[in-house]
C-alpha cells in the first residue's frame, strides 16, 4: 500500500505541475489576445474541465475513504469548492452552456484562497486563522503529499482551480 500511495502522489504531483504549465499557456494566450487555443477550448474546454474536477473528486475520495487519510477542515472546504462543479459541468456539457463559466469561477476563487493558505501552513507558515476541526481532528499543517520540496495536496489544489478559471474565463473571452 505504501509504494502504491507514493507511485499515485508522484504522479498526481507530475499532473499538478502540467497543470499549472497549462493555465500559464491559457492566460498568456487570454491576456496577449491571440486565442490560439480559442477553437480547442471552445469546442473541448467544458468537457476538459469536467473530467478534470471528476478526477480531483475521485482522487480526493480515494486517499480518504480508501487510503484511509482524514480530511481536515481546510480540505473540506476547498472539497466544497470543488464537487459542485462536477454536476454544473455536467449539466453545462448536456445543455452545451458555456454560461457556467461564472459559476466555476465563483467557486474557484475561495477554493484559491483557501488552498493558499493551507500550502502556507504546510509549508511551515504561522497560523493566523485557526484550521477548523472536522472529525477525528486531522491537522491542516500535516503533508500528506510532499513532493519535489514543494508539491503538497493544497498546491494540487491551488493549480486545479487555477486552471479552471483559466478555462472558464477563455470559454467568456471567446465567446
Amino acid at each position: 500500500m505504501e509504494a502504491t500511495i507514493a507511485l499515485l502522489n508522484y504522479l498526481l504531483a507530475i499532473g499538478g505541475i502540467v497543470l499549472a504549465l497549462a493555465t500559464v499557456l491559457l492566460l498568456f494566450d487570454v491576456y496577449t489576445k491571440n486565442f490560439t487555443f480559442a477553437k480547442l477550448i471552445q469546442r473541448w474546454g467544458l468537457l476538459i474541465a469536467f473530467l478534470i474536477t471528476v478526477g480531483s473528486s475521485v482522487m480526493t475520495l480515494i486517499y480518504s475513504e480508501v487510503f484511509g487519510f482524514i480530511p481536515c477542515g481546510l480540505c473540506w472546504l476547498q472539497r466544497v469548492c470543488l464537487y459542485p462543479q462536477v454536476l454544473l459541468l455536467a449539466v453545462a456539457l448536456y445543455r452545451r452552456d458555456k454560461s457556467v463559466a461564472l459559476y466555476g469561477i465563483a467557486l474557484s476563487i475561495p477554493g484559491i484562497i483557501v488552498s493558499v493558505y493551507q500550502h502556507y501552513l504546510q509549508m511551515g507558515g504561522a497560523e493566523f486563522v485557526t484550521c477548523p476541526v472536522t472529525g477525528a481532528g486531522a491537522d491542516c499543517a500535516e503533508r500528506i503529499l510532499f513532493e519535489f520540496g514543494f508539491m503538497t495536496f493544497p498546491l494540487m489544489s491551488t493549480f486545479l482551480f487555477t486552471f479552471l478559471i483559466a478555462v472558464y474565463w477563455y470559454l467568456l473571452k471567446t465567446k
